[in-house]
């Protein structure tokens, strides 16, 4: 499993969802806008506290930054 990428991924459509730039969330993460940019496209491996303040500047659940299908974790059917 390609982690970085799951990652990227959900962070960069739930940062498109909420109409927010790149710069934005980077400001509110307290990261530079190339890192966060790295971390969009898979290139990264940011650490948990990271992970924290990006769910935290996207207003989620850090476990949505890890659904391998993009869903809500709470909106899962089992």
């Amino acid at each position: 499993m390609d982690w970085e990428r799951v990652v990227g991924r959900n962070v960069k459509r739930l940062r498109l969802e909420r109409g927010l730039t790149q710069e934005e969330v980077a400001h509110r993460v307290g990261i530079v806008n190339s890192y966060f940019g790295e971390i969009e496209r898979g290139r990264r491996h940011p650490t948990l506290a990271v992970l924290g303040r990006i769910a935290d500047a996207l207003d989620v659940q850090l476990e949505q930054l890890l659904q391998r299908d993009g869903s809500n974790p709470t909106n899962k059917h089992t």
